[in-house]
């Protein structure tokens, strides 16, 4: 069976999108799913390539039981071909996803993260990267709740593949 490949993206890549990838990689090993799915992260800047996620994402990772392990990386037009999911943390990121060459092509697999959070109407996860300990743990809270709903939307594409 060929993996299902999800690729989470927010602006630079070291606080939304690689918490993002950590959370749902997480929960992927929990659920039993590792070995039918495999996630990455990006940015659709360059403002953070090849830099380690932030690390006030880290400290929150870690202090909510998540590893964090990626190097930031830019969206390319490739990884519109290569993910069966793309997962934008807010819409001027959706919006520079759709921008790229061929994308109207692959606007299926392209999602809002917020769109899988059934506990709120908003869909922007929000950029802690300008504030304190509490917006990032908000992040945490919304990514996790937004995971939860993805991976449950997951099995369901899944389960006639399984």
């Amino acid at each position: 069976m060929t993996r299902i490949r999800v690729l989470f993206v927010c602006l630079g890549n070291i606080c939304r999108s690689p918490l993002a990838e950590a959370i749902f990689k997480h929960k992927v090993s929990l659920n039993g799913l590792h070995q039918y799915v495999e996630a990455d992260s990006c940015g659709t800047s360059d403002y953070h390539i090849g830099d380690t996620p932030d690390d006030r994402t880290v400290a929150n990772a870690l202090k909510n039981g998540i590893h964090i392990e990626h190097v930031g990386r830019q969206l390319t037009v490739t990884d519109l071909r290569e993910f069966d999911f793309i997962l934008a943390m807010d819409s001027s990121n959706y919006r520079n996803i759709l921008r790229l060459p061929g994308a109207d092509v692959h606007k299926q697999k392209i999602f809002m993260m917020r769109s899988f959070d059934t506990s709120d109407d908003h869909l922007e996860v929000p950029d802690p990267y300008y504030g304190g300990e509490r917006g990032f743990q908000e992040v945490f809270e919304i990514l996790d709740r937004s995971t939860d709903g993805f991976i449950h939307h997951l099995k369901q594409h899944l389960s006639g593949r399984l």
